[in-house]
């Protein structure tokens, strides 16, 4: 079954994915999946492990489930200086 989950691009992302955000119809059981989905689809280039991911406003890990309708940004390491 099919979920519409919406996408948020920050930072190195947006530039890679050319937008803001995206709402993707996609299979994905969990962040892991989607992001492996989002890396083919718009060459996403940073490792996973590199990330944080927040679910509907809240930090999950890469295996929680996903519902449709939810909100997910993938947050790439931020430099300061």
């Amino acid at each position: 079954m099919s979920n519409s989950i919406h996408v948020e691009y920050f930072a190195l992302f947006r530039e890679q994915a050319g937008r803001a955000d995206e709402t993707v119809e996609t299979n994905a059981a969990n962040p892991g999946q989607l992001y492996a989905e989002l890396v083919e689809k718009h060459g996403l280039t940073l490792e996973p492990q590199r990330l944080k991911v927040a679910v509907n406003d809240a930090f999950v890990g890469w295996e929680a489930a996903l519902a449709d309708g939810d909100r997910v940004v993938f947050i790439p390491p931020v430099a300061g200086g």
